[in-house]
């Protein structure tokens, strides 16, 4: 597999997503970045590629392990990442924000990123490209081992769903596990931490 740890990355845009691909590419090429891009390569020319089919495209290098990682731009970054998220072990993201893409990491550990050429600006593109590739499941939560556990858990759950065996257990989630969180936890805006009261600080 080609991975990231390797700066290999396959990409791929259809016509509207072009441009911000393009500066995303130039970017990772200029890093030393190995760039594999599987759609549109000209915008002009007659009938360019649906932004679907090369969503089905980059999912598929994934779905083969032939990459670890992909990226994908359409219009929006939605109807492309629909159709790369068809292709199995393929968990993708649609981005437009720095913020978002680096939560798509830290807490969902996605292998396919998407965005859009008429949301994202080239700069911001590159910007949420950089935190997504610099960031693993669970950075920035070493003192709350209990969060990286149960988003682990749930990108396991999510990777191994069978909707087969999920309808035949009358449509209940089947557990690989569970994460309890002691008295005390609480969850707010996405983050869990443990409350601490002022008398146990004085």
């Amino acid at each position: 597999m080609k991975t990231i740890a390797d700066k290999y990355i396959v990409m791929g845009s259809d016509m509207a997503g072009f441009s911000l691909k393009e500066a995303v590419k130039k970017h990772l090429v200029d890093l030393g970045w190995k760039v594999e891009d599987v759609g549109v390569t000209d915008p002009y020319a007659p009938n360019p590629e649906m932004f679907h089919r090369v969503g089905f495209k980059v999912g598929a290098k994934i779905s083969e392990k032939e990459y670890e990682r992909g990226l994908v731009f359409c219009g929006t970054g939605m109807g492309i990442h629909i159709a790369a998220g068809k292709c199995p072990g393929v968990q993708a993201a649609v981005v437009e924000s720095v913020r978002s893409a680096k939560r798509a990491s830290q807490a969902n550990n996605t292998n396919v990123l998407s965005m859009g050429g008429f949301w994202m600006s080239p700069a911001d593109g590159i910007e949420a490209v950089d935190a997504w590739l610099n960031t693993k499941l669970g950075d920035g939560w070493e003192d709350q081992p209990l969060s990286t556990e149960y988003h682990q858990l749930a990108y396991d759950e999510i990777d191994q769903f069978d909707y087969e065996a999920f309808k035949a257990n009358g449509f209940e989630p089947i557990h690989l596990g569970d994460v309890q969180f002691p008295e005390g936890y609480v969850t707010d805006n996405l983050l869990v931490y443990q409350i601490t009261s002022k008398k146990a600080n004085a």
